[in-house]
């Protein structure tokens, strides 16, 4: 046992988590690239401590029920339209947040920007590594984990988010593999956003017009996670 001890002490002391974070980020493939290169064994940066691991185990044994909202109804009168009111006033109130559906988005719309997403992260690795940075400024931003540096540890993710608006990028500014999805899927949302934003105001007892008039529906940031297969899903996040 003693040897086994001076090992892994041994072992742990030879990790230079700073060292190793940089030669990750600087390859610009992102998680994508590990797995390309088909890693067997996760990275030491991503392994989750075993307290982590068992809490994230019990989550898993919960049933979580997520507050779904139809807007279908609101069609149907005033009285259902009061009926969504609550439900968004008790979902927002109690939990935070809420799921929407037939909220009008076209389904292709929703397929072809999960497609979008895809092609961007499985193009090949140079046409990515020029959209690669910690520039936050930049309208459209990859990486991985956005906290690279900051986070105990690392998720088994790759991110890319772009700020659409009030200040929309130029199209060229823009990866051409989601581009034009990328493009109407922000109008469509933020066509929605203006419904739920009238929605909300009134769930907060206000006219339906005061969140938007206060801006909140002005702008949009827009995030494409991307989540590869893990060779050791069962220690990492």
């Amino acid at each position: 046992m003693k040897v086994t001890t001076e090992t892994s002490n041994s072992l742990t002391s030879k990790f230079d988590r700073s060292r190793e974070l940089k030669a990750f980020d600087d390859t610009k493939a992102g998680v994508k690239g590990l797995v390309d290169a088909k890693v067997e064994k996760i990275p030491q940066i991503f392994l989750l401590p075993q307290e982590k691991i068992n809490e994230t185990t019990n989550i898993h044994k919960d049933n979580f029920t997520i507050p779904v909202i139809d807007l279908e109804a609101i069609k149907k009168g005033s009285r259902f339209h009061e009926e969504i009111v609550e439900k968004i006033r008790y979902a927002s109130k109690t939990w935070g947040f809420f799921q929407v559906v037939n909220h009008g988005i076209p389904v292709y719309t929703l397929e072809e920007m999960m497609s979008g997403v895809r092609r961007f992260y499985e193009q090949d690795t140079e046409l990515k590594k020029k959209y690669y940075t910690r520039d936050v400024t930049r309208k459209f931003v990859y990486n991985t984990n956005f906290d690279l540096y900051g986070a105990p540890t690392a998720n088994w993710r790759d991110t890319f988010f772009s700020y659409m608006a009030p200040n929309p990028p130029l199209q060229e500014e823009l990866p051409e593999a989601c581009r034009d999805i990328q493009i109407e899927y922000s109008k469509q949302v933020m066509s929605l956003g203006l419904r739920l934003f009238a929605l909300l105001s009134k769930a907060l007892g206000l006219e339906p017009s005061r969140l938007f008039d206060m801006d909140c529906a002005k702008g949009l940031t827009l995030l494409g996670h991307y989540y590869p297969a893990c060779p050791q899903p069962e220690l990492t996040l």
